[in-house]
């Protein structure tokens, strides 16, 4: 059995900040993620994808920000139950719970907080006929390594963030890019979408707005796809490619999780936003995209702030009656369990006579 003051499902960028928050409250903290390593879909689905909007960070790679967060808590000494998925939550009379993983892994904790982004997920794919055949072959829905499309043709099909970051990166990666959006307008950040303008009128991308792409052909290998305009009067235009990237987004599962007693609206966790992100189970928290209330914006950032939030309740559910005052990190520094400490750095003002 493994013991801790607050477990953590998902060990995504929120999961990974909470290990932080908790630790400045002398709160150990313990990780459950089905994937083989931290990070979650930052680390497995788009490591080298830009993120533009976390603080202090004009730009950072998704794999750059898992590998700040890790340096971050490692004087927290967090533990991890890597590769395995959280299957079953009990409570117990004192009020604590039992979590087992599938391969039956227990872990023991008097509080509980859900921070696994989308849950599991697949890719939602378009309905082209013949797609599957072309998976592996020219045919991805998620970028791992834009290097792979150095001096390649690729077609990406989406109208949302990811879409148009890729098609923006690609661009000085890729021999040709294409974007294909089935209408005018992106649902993107502005600021991408002025950019992938500038980018289609100095040719540098081709974008295609109002059509989709609907056949695909090749052999051994994807080598065209067709792209029909919703215009009749264009019809259709032929672009050779070598791999066409189509970024719907994933379709979120709950997972296991469903089944554990928790209040869900549009399969994500409902909250009590107004004081800590608890569940209808006391106890049982979620932060970050896996969690829902009004006015919630799915973003890391948020995430991070309602993971700071959660750890002071949690501080008091842990250590009824007992008082903690917060200290700023520039005053208090960081102390690790370990002992060790970051001293906060101290301006010395000497006055001169």
């Amino acid at each position: 059995m493994i013991k801790t003051d607050i477990l953590i499902i998902g060990a995504g960028p929120t999961g990974l900040f909470t290990v932080f928050e908790a630790g400045l409250l002398k709160l150990k903290t313990h990780l459950i993620d089905a994937l083989p390593q931290p990070g979650g879909q930052c680390s497995e689905i788009y490591p080298k994808k830009p993120i533009y909007d976390i603080p202090a960070f004009p730009e950072i790679l998704a794999g750059d920000l898992v590998t700040n967060l890790m340096e971050q808590i490692k004087p927290f000494e967090p533990g991890f139950t890597l590769g395995e998925r959280a299957e079953t939550l009990d409570k117990l009379e004192d009020g604590s719970f039992v979590v087992t993983t599938n391969k039956g892994t227990k872990h023991h904790a008097p509080v509980v907080v859900i921070a696994g982004g989308l849950g599991s997920f697949e890719p939602r794919k378009p309905p082209i006929e013949n797609i599957t055949d072309f998976e592996d072959k020219g045919v991805a829905y998620m970028i791992k390594d834009p290097e792979v499309y150095r001096n390649k043709k690729v077609v990406i099909a989406g109208g949302g963030d990811s879409a148009l970051d890729w098609a923006i990166f690609l661009a000085d990666v890729a021999s040709e890019v294409s974007l294909v959006h089935r209408r005018n307008e992106f649902r993107g950040a502005l600021d991408s979408v002025e950019k992938a303008a500038e980018l289609a009128k100095a040719g540098k991308i081709k974008l295609f707005t109002e059509a989709e792409v609907k056949k695909l052909y090749g052999d051994e290998h994807l080598e065209a796809v067709v792209v029909k305009h919703n215009d009749a009067s264009k019809g259709e235009t032929y672009v050779e490619v070598d791999s066409f990237i189509p970024l719907f987004g994933l379709s979120p599962k709950l997972g296991p999780i469903g089944d554990w007693g928790l209040e869900i609206e549009r399969n994500a966790i409902k909250v009590n936003n107004a004081k800590d992100y608890q569940t209808n189970i006391p106890g049982v928290f979620a932060i970050g995209d896996v969690n829902t209330y009004e006015g919630k914006l799915k973003l890391i950032l948020s995430g991070f702030h309602e993971a700071a939030v959660m750890c002071q309740f949690a501080y008091q559910l842990i250590n009824p009656g007992k008082r903690y005052v917060m200290k700023y990190t520039t005053v208090g520094g960081v102390e690790g369990f370990d002992g060790s400490k970051k001293e906060a750095k101290k301006e010395v003002v000497q006055s001169i006579s």
